[in-house]
């Protein structure tokens, strides 16, 4: 089983979806947290439910910052760094998803999705590395089964992600030789609130949601804490240990499924 006890790790993202569900995760795995998210009252209740998961109050840190702000992201990094002194695991979660063809999507909503999905995923593993060589962590980051496979009206999204299973192969190659290991998940739908957010409403998000029951091969849309159990599964030694390069679908079998 995973065992991550005594470990520090850097959630970005942390105050909903999958990054508060894998604070919660791995807090009942005996890590150590550096939560960070742009709402600290959204923190700051992850944080409570992180100790009523049985972590200590003092082994959790708030950050409060935004990904697409450079000097945020050297923030985040050298305050989990102060407080904790070492780094173990870095979950790079933070992500933003707009929808938009080639031809109707803005370039403002272009660049905003590089900016959140790949740039700071780039920048805080830049200054993660030197970190997680000292301590042989690991690195997992969020993608989604969108960078694999192909859907109309989310292509600038959809490119931020396979940009992001070529940062994980690359980054894998290239601190193999110090024991550090990265890899991805890529979800299916989840039931969060990031297409809400992207400004879908509230009944065709509904109707969104009952279109999963098609669109996925076990019928029905993830859930945050099953994302979570494989970020965690990654994170562990105990149960990755000889894994890394690795973009793994979470996504009820969406990416084997085919139109007939």
């Amino acid at each position: 089983m995973a065992n991550l006890l005594g470990k520090v790790a850097l959630i970005t993202g942390a105050s909903s979806g999958i990054g508060s569900g894998t604070a919660l995760r791995f807090a009942a795995l005996g890590c150590k947290l550096s939560v960070t998210g742009r709402n600290s009252q959204n923190l700051d209740k992850v944080i409570q439910e992180c100790v009523n998961a049985g972590a200590k109050s003092s082994d959790i840190h708030k950050v409060v910052g935004d990904v697409s702000k450079e000097e945020d992201l050297h923030k985040i990094l050298q305050s989990t760094i102060d407080y904790f002194g070492k780094l173990d695991i870095l979950v790079n979660n933070a992500g933003i998803l707009q929808p938009g063809s080639v031809e109707m999507a803005s370039l403002e909503s272009y660049d905003a999705m590089m900016n959140v999905n790949v740039r700071s995923l780039f920048v805080l593993t830049k200054l993660a590395i030197p970190y997680l060589k000292q301590t042989r962590g690991n690195i997992i980051n969020v993608s989604s089964i969108a960078g694999t496979r192909s859907f109309p009206g989310i292509a600038a999204y959809a490119m931020s992600k396979a940009a992001v299973d070529q940062l994980t192969r690359c980054t894998a190659l290239e601190l193999a030789p110090d024991g550090v290991r990265v890899n991805a998940v890529n979800p299916g739908v989840i039931i969060t609130e990031v297409h809400k957010r992207g400004g879908m409403s509230e009944a065709d998000y509904a109707k969104f949601l009952e279109h999963c029951k098609e669109t996925h091969a076990l019928g029905r849309p993830g859930t945050v804490d099953e994302v979570a159990q494989a970020i965690a599964f990654f994170a562990s030694d105990a149960t990755a240990s000889f894994i890394t390069g690795v973009t793994m679908p979470i996504d009820g079998g969406r990416g084997v499924m085919c139109p007939r």
